[in-house]
């Protein structure tokens, strides 16, 4: 970032909303461009705890993305996701075209009941798109008690290790558990070297990005956002190890569930489309009926042996102190996004 960029944003004037205020104003985003009020509810739930946590890439930042969606009729934000009892361990939806979250809050209490009951259940989630961050979607399932796991495709923009073009997603991979006397342990990380969304941020504030997380349209590795963002593509993280892991990611998301791989929708006719038409599959275990019922202190002792060797963040550590931060000053938002939200909610 230049300097003059840096000057900018540190002049540039901050409101503070609590995290309903938030909720509320994106809740009415949602509803004034077109969906239904269980997704408007479910979509500014998601973007607005990004937000407070400070995964600024899949928080207001995706407002745009997501009415740029519906508007083009890529997606169906009126969407009622169809909920198949499909076996003890096994629940399915067809999110009918719409987006994943409702289609996960639809089978949330089916699930949990499966997992509670044979110890451990799998959600197979097809037809659906999702655009957010993936922790939000395992992390209340360790708030439970429970281990939770959740994979999902994306579109094609990361090339394969040793290939020549474009293949893959950014294929994420979000794992939660419980830990007694503290926050449960949660990550949630790209297969990709870099998020799609990190990259868009990094163009729109003028940032380089480290070596190694893209190309250009040559296929010749680039630093600059925009080259990769402009017929460019990212690069898998660990080399072939995290291109293994992707390839993984498209067979248990997509394959699996009976969504799309990444490579098998075509949104051309849909000028505006963002939302990957994809799949998305959860995995959630009960640990009480394993280990003697101690996994919370297990996972527990397991991090405080980890900081005694030395290691000073654990995954999620900055998300929560960003939360406590946000919960007891307000989530920070530049007063010129936040009127363009505002006027956003206003449209008729």
């Amino acid at each position: 970032m230049t300097e003059a960029n840096q000057a900018t944003l540190a002049q540039a004037p901050v409101e503070y909303l609590d995290l309903p205020a938030l909720t509320d104003l994106l809740q009415r985003i949602f509803l004034r461009h077109g969906t239904s009020a269980e997704v408007a509810r479910v979509l500014a739930d998601n973007c607005a705890r990004a937000e407070r946590d400070g995964s600024h890439s899949h928080g207001v930042f995706r407002i745009p993305g997501y009415l740029s969606s519906l508007a083009s009729g890529w997606v169906n934000g009126q969407a009622v996701p169809q909920v198949e009892d499909v076996a003890p361990g096994v629940v399915a939806v067809d999110a009918g075209g719409g987006f994943a979250q409702p289609a996960l809050a639809a089978a949330r209490e089916l699930l949990l009941s499966k997992a509670r009951s044979a110890g451990i259940a799998v959600l197979a989630i097809r037809n659906s798109h999702h655009f957010a961050a993936l922790w939000p979607d395992v992390e209340p399932f360790a708030e439970e008690g429970l281990v939770a796991l959740s994979l999902v495709n994306s579109m094609t923009c990361v090339v394969p290790h040793g290939a020549q073009r474009p293949l893959f997603g950014t294929n994420p991979i979000a794992f939660a558990a419980p830990r007694e006397g503290a926050e449960p342990i949660v990550f949630d990380l790209a297969t990709s070297a870099i998020a799609h969304g990190d990259v868009q941020i990094a163009k729109r504030q003028g940032q380089q990005l480290p070596p190694g997380m893209g190309v250009d349209r040559d296929g010749q590795p680039t630093c600059d956002p925009a080259a990769i963002l402009d017929g460019g593509a990212l690069l898998p993280f660990g080399g072939h190890k995290g291109s293994a892991l992707s390839m993984m990611v498209e067979l248990l998301a997509a394959a699996l569930t009976g969504g799309n791989f990444s490579f098998e929708f075509d949104w051309s006719q849909h000028p505006g489309a963002q939302t990957p038409w994809t799949g998305q599959l959860l995995i959630v275990i009960d640990p009480n009926h394993l280990g003697g019922g101690r996994f919370a202190q297990r996972s527990g002792e397991l991090v405080r042996q980890m900081q005694a060797v030395g290691l000073e963040r654990m995954p999620g550590d900055r998300r929560y102190r960003t939360r406590a931060k946000s919960l007891e000053h307000g989530i920070p938002l530049a007063a010129a996004e936040l009127a363009r939200l505002r006027a956003l909610a206003a449209e008729a």
